[in-house]
């Protein structure tokens, strides 16, 4: 199986997954990590499936690289609603962003990564390859 730690400042899939198995949700302080989506990946023969709980969002809304060996998905969206009457005016808005980044192991194809957003679930796959070349590469969501 590869290894995938590669930098000290963005978390591998691998810590991220070990992290979610190994997390007591009520002994921790309560910090700005969690509000980040959630997370599951999952190691399949020949790809990597990211699943990130994003409701709220459109296919839009995000922006997912890929450039040296870092998975970079975020977000941002913004909602306004304005309600004007004789005696008085109502303006509620809101906006939420998000960034994630994760080290990529070396055998990843950069031009196979596929993401599709649907019922507040943005999928990312990674297709492993024998290749150990990193490229920049945006990808689109579906």
């Amino acid at each position: 199986m590869t290894t995938l730690v590669k930098s000290n400042n963005f978390p591998s899939l691998r810590s991220v997954m070990e992290d979610f198995f190994n997390t007591d949700v009520f002994n921790k302080p309560f910090t700005n990590t969690e509000l980040l989506p959630a997370v599951n990946i999952r190691d399949e023969e020949d790809r990597y499936e990211l699943e990130m709980s994003a409701p709220g969002f459109k296919k839009g809304d995000f922006k997912i690289t890929s450039e040296d060996g870092l998975l970079t998905i975020s977000g941002e969206t913004s909602t306004e609603h304005k309600e004007e009457k004789k005696n008085y005016t109502r303006k509620e808005f809101s906006s939420s962003s998000f960034s994630r980044s994760f080290s990529l192991p070396d055998n990843i194809e950069d031009d196979h990564v596929k993401a599709n957003y649907q019922d507040g679930l943005l999928k990312v796959t990674l297709k492993k390859s024998n290749k150990s070349l990193h490229n920049k590469k945006e990808i689109s969501v579906d």
